[in-house]
C-alpha cells in the first residue's frame, strides 16, 4: 500500500498509526545543551545535494514511532549495503523547487536545464526502484520507500525527444525547427563561399594585413590595410586599437548575413514554442516530480546518516517497550571523533535505567567525565530518536522517551537579569511542570548555586517529587545528601566516576551502586595547589566530614580492587573449567582407545589360537594323508566357533562391529598422521638440503645417486655431466643427481 504524504509536511511530523508514544516539542536549550546542532553540522556535510543539506538542517526527534522505526532501518540498511557487493546506485540530483514553482504559472518559459533536471530525477527513481526491487529481501524498508512514487517512463522519453544528452534542443524536435536550421546551414555555408571569394580578391591586390581576417560581432571580416580601406566594398565594424587596420565585413556577404539573423530569430522563437509545449507535457506530472525530490531527499539524508555512523561505529540496538533503557560500551561521537583526530583514547560508558532503577546519581572528581557521561546518554537519545545510528555495543537496548528535559552548564541569562541559580530554579519550575512517567531528565552539578544545606534541602525535595511522578533521569552532584537519598529510595541508585588516588588522574569509568568522593583535595594538589594551604584548609572543615568523604574514597578504592580481584578470579575459575573439560574429555578418549585396542588384542589372540589348531590339523594330515579325520576336526573347530557366536546377541554383534569400524577409522588417522609426519621429516629435510651448500664435485670423490645406496666413484666430468663407476658398471649422470660421500684423497 503506497503512502503518500504532502510535499509541504515537515520531515519528522507525519502521523502513523501502530504508535505508542509520542514527542512533545523539545526545546532549542535543549538541544544546544545536549551539542545536537553540532552533530547535525557533521552530518550536513556527508550530504550530496542542496535539499538533503536543507532536510539535515530541520532534523529533529521523530514524533511518531512508526515513521522512527522506518527511518532507522532504512539507515541500517545503507549502512549494510557498505559491506557487500550490491552498491547501491548514486543518488545526486539538483533541486527543482524553482523549476516546478514556474511550472505551475500556464504557458510559463522554463530553461533547458531544468527540464534536463526533470529527467534525470525520474531516472534516478526509475535505477532504484529496479534496484531495490532486485535485492528487495536484503534492503526490505529502502525498498519500500522508493515503491511509493509511480514512475512515469513519458517525462524522460518527451523530455528526451526535445533535448539531447549535451543540453541542446534537437533539429528534429519539430518539423518547423529542422527546416529553419536546414536553411540556416544554407545560409552559412552561402556567406562562407562570398567572403573565401572576397578574402581571396582582396589578397590578390594586397589590401590584407598579415592577419587577413578576424571575427567581430561573431561575423567574419577581412582585416584591411587602413589605407586601402576605400578599395574594399562593405560594411565597416571597427578597427584596431592603433588604427592601421579596419574591419569590414564583404558587401556580398551582407545580404546573406541578414537573412541568416532573420533564421536565428525565427529558431530562438521556434525553441520557446516547443519548450512552452513541453511544458505544458511535464505540467501534468508536477505532483509527480516533487513525491520524486522528496523520495531522493530522504535517500539521500538516509545515505549521509549511514556514512557518517561508519566513521563513529554507529549502529541499530534493540527497541524495547518495556522502558529498559541499556547503553553498554557508549560513546559520546563528537568526543570520539576528536580524540580519534588527536590520536587520544576515549573511554566508552555502560549505564542501564529500567523499571526498578530509573533514576542514577552520578558522584566524583571534577573533570572525572560526569558532564560527558550525562551529554552522552541524552546526546545519544536525541540521535537515536532522530534517526541515527548510535555508537553503542550490540547488545544495547534501548526505550523511547515522550520528552528530555536538561538542565546542563551555567546559564546566566544577563538580558533577564537572572543569576545561575535563579536561571536554574526557573528550569527546576519548567521540570516541575512537564515532568512524567514519559519524561527523561538530565540535570548537572544538581543543587549548586546557593547555599550548600539549602539548596541541598531544595534538590532533595525536588528529586523526591521527580521519583514519586516515575520519570527517569541521570543527574550528577556533589551533594552528600541526594548521595544519601538515592541509596534510600528503591527505584534509584547511585554511581560514581573512578579516580585514581596514587597518580590523581581519573580513570573515567563509571561504577554503579556506590556513591563516590568528589576527591576535592586530591583535585587541587592535582592542579598545583600548595600542600599546606590544602592541609589550612582541611583543618577549617569538621572531622567527621573530612573522615566521611574519606571513607567514602576508601571505600571506592576497595571496591576497585575487589572488582578487579572478582574478575580475575573469574577469568581463571574460568579457565580452570576450560581446563577440566579438556582433561575430562582427553581421559574419556584414551579409555576409549585402552577399551578398542583391548577388544582388538582378544580377538587377534582368539584369532591365533584358532591359527593353532588348524596348522595342527595341517600337519596331521601331511603326515598319514588322511582326510576324514583332517575334515572332522575342522567340523568339530567351526562348530565350536559357531557355538560361541550364538552366545552372542544381535546387538552384541552390531557393537562389534561399530567398535571394529571405529577402531579401523582410529587406526587409519594414526596411519595418516604418521604419513604425514614423514612428508613433513622430508620437506623439512629437503629445504634443509636446499639451503645447504653444495660441494664442487672433483674425479675420484665416492658419490650416490640421491635416494640410493649404491656407491660409486666419479672417473670423468665434462659439461655438467658425470661418469660414475660402480665396479660392475659405469653410468653418465647429471652432477645435480649426485650426492657427496667422500672426498677424493690429495
Amino acid at each position: 500500500m503506497k503512502r503518500h504524504r504532502p510535499l509541504v509536511l515537515p520531515w519528522h511530523s507525519l502521523p502513523l498509526a501502530g504508535c505508542f508514544y509520542t514527542v512533545k516539542r523539545i526545546t532549542k536549550k535543549t538541544l544546544e545543551d545536549l551539542e545536537f546542532p553540532q552533530v547535525l553540522r557533521q552530518l550536513e556535510a556527508f550530504c550530496h545535494t542542496d535539499p538533503g543539506r536543507s532536510a539535515v538542517r530541520a532534523m529533529a526527534p521523530y514524533r511518531e514511532t512508526a515513521s522512527l522505526h522506518q527511518a532507522l532501518n532504512r539507515t541500517s540498511e545503507y549502512l549494510a549495503s557498505f559491506e557487500n557487493d550490491n552498491t547501491i546506485p548514486n543518488h545526486g540530483f539538483e533541486p527543482l523547487d524553482e523549476a516546478l514553482g514556474m511550472l505551475r504559472v500556464e504557458n510559463s518559459l522554463l530553461p533547458v536545464e531544468s527540464f534536463r533536471h526533470m529527467a534525470d530525477l525520474a531516472g534516478l527513481i526509475r535505477d532504484h526502484q529496479k534496484f531495490f526491487q532486485k535485492f528487495a529481501e536484503y534492503y526490505p524498508e529502502l525498498h519500500a520507500w522508493v515503491s511509493q512514487a509511480t514512475f512515469h517512463s513519458i517525462i524522460p522519453e518527451r523530455i528526451g525527444s526535445v533535448i539531447d544528452r549535451f543540453g541542446e534542443i534537437r533539429d528534429d524536435a519539430s518539423d518547423a525547427l529542422q527546416d529553419i536550421r536546414r536553411k540556416m546551414n544554407q545560409a552559412r555555408e552561402g556567406i562562407n563561399k562570398s567572403f573565401n571569394a572576397a578574402l581571396a580578391s582582396c589578397q590578390r591586390a594586397d589590401y590584407l594585413d598579415e592577419i587577413r581576417e578576424s571575427v567581430v560581432e561573431n561575423r567574419r571580416v577581412l582585416a584591411v590595410k587602413a589605407m586601402y580601406r576605400r578599395k574594399v566594398k562593405g560594411n565597416v565594424l571597427g578597427t584596431s586599437k592603433t588604427g592601421s587596420i579596419v574591419y569590414i565585413e564583404p558587401e556580398a556577404t551582407q545580404r546573406l548575413s541578414r537573412e541568416l539573423q532573420l533564421l536565428e530569430l525565427d529558431e530562438r522563437d521556434e525553441i520557446h514554442r516547443i519548450l512552452r509545449a513541453l511544458g505544458g507535457v511535464m505540467r501534468e506530472y508536477i505532483p509527480d516530480l516533487a513525491r520524486y525530490q522528496q523520495i531522493m531527499t530522504e535517500i539521500d539524508l538516509t545515505a549521509a546518516k549511514a556514512r557518517y555512523a561508519g566513521k563513529y561505529g554507529g549502529r541499530l540496538p534493540e527497541i524495547n517497550e518495556e522502558r529498559r533503557h541499556f547503553l553498554k560500551e557508549a560513546y559520546h561521537p563528537l568526543l570520539l571523533l576528536s580524540n580519534r583526530k588527536q590520536g587520544l583514547q576515549t573511554w566508552p560508558q555502560t549505564i542501564e535505567l529500567h523499571p526498578e532503577n530509573r533514576i542514577i546519581v552520578i558522584s566524583g572528581p571534577n573533570a572525572g567525565g560526569k558532564s560527558i557521561t550525562l551529554k552522552t546518554i541524552g546526546l545519544l537519545q536525541l540521535m537515536l530518536q532522530s534517526g541515527m545510528l548510535i555508537p553503542v555495543h550490540e547488545r544495547s537496548s534501548c526505550s523511547l522517551f515522550g520528552q528530555v528535559l536538561t538542565d546542563i552548564g551555567d546559564n546566566q541569562s544577563i538580558e533577564n537579569h537572572l543569576s545561575t541559580y535563579s536561571y536554574r530554579l526557573k528550569n527546576m519550575n519548567r521540570f516541575l511542570r512537564k515532568c512524567d512517567g514519559d519524561t527523561l531528565f538530565l540535570i548537572d552539578e544538581f543543587g549548586t548555586g546557593s547555599d550548600p544545606e539549602l539548596g541541598g534541602a531544595l534538590a532533595e525535595t525536588f528529586l523526591e517529587t521527580f521519583y514519586e511522578r516515575e520519570s527517569y533521569g541521570v543527574i550528577t552532584t556533589h551533594y552528600a545528601n541526594l548521595k544519601a537519598l538515592a541509596g534510600e529510595l528503591p527505584h534509584a541508585s547511585n554511581a560514581n566516576m573512578l579516580f585514581d588516588r596514587k597518580t590523581l588522574e581519573p580513570t573515567f569509568s563509571l561504577e554503579m551502586g556506590q556513591p563516590g568522593s568528589s576527591f576535592t583535595f586530591e583535585v587541587a594538589q592535582k592542579n598545583g595547589i600548595p600542600y599546606s594551604l590544602i592541609n589550612k584548609a582541611k583543618k577549617k572543615v569538621s572531622r567527621g566530614k573530612v573522615r566521611f568523604d574519606e571513607s567514602i574514597a576508601k571505600l571506592q578504592k576497595e571496591r576497585s580492587k575487589m572488582a578487579q580481584t572478582g574478575d580475575r578470579l573469574q577469568e581463571e575459575e574460568s579457565k580452570a573449567r576450560e581446563e577440566a573439560s579438556r582433561l575430562e574429555e582427553l581421559n574419556t578418549r584414551l579409555r576409549d582407545k585402552l577399551s578398542s585396542y583391548q577388544e582388538l588384542y582378544d580377538y587377534h589372540q582368539r584369532m591365533i589360537h584358532l591359527g593353532t589348531k588348524v596348522d595342527k590339523a595341517a600337519e596331521q594330515y601331511f603326515q598319514n594323508k588322511k582326510k576324514r579325520p583332517l575334515i572332522s576336526e575342522l567340523l568339530r573347530i567351526v562348530e565350536t566357533e559357531n557355538s560361541k557366536r550364538k552366545k552372542k546377541t544381535a546387538r552384541e554383534s552390531e557393537q562389534e562391529k561399530k567398535e571394529k569400524a571405529a577402531i579401523a577409522r582410529e587406526a587409519q588417522k594414526e596411519v595418516k598422521a604418521i604419513r604425514k609426519k614423514k612428508e613433513d621429516r622430508k620437506k623439512e629435510a629437503a629445504k634443509k638440503e636446499a639451503t645447504r651448500p653444495k660441494p664442487v664435485l672433483k674425479i675420484g670423490d665416492r658419490v650416490r645417486l640421491q635416494d640410493s645406496k649404491a656407491v660409486g666413484s666419479i672417473d670423468s666430468i665434462e659439461k655438467n655431466k658425470a661418469i660414475v663407476n660402480y665396479g660392475q658398471f659405469t653410468t653418465n649422470v647429471s652432477v645435480d643427481q649426485l650426492e657427496l660421500v667422500e672426498a677424493a684423497r690429495k
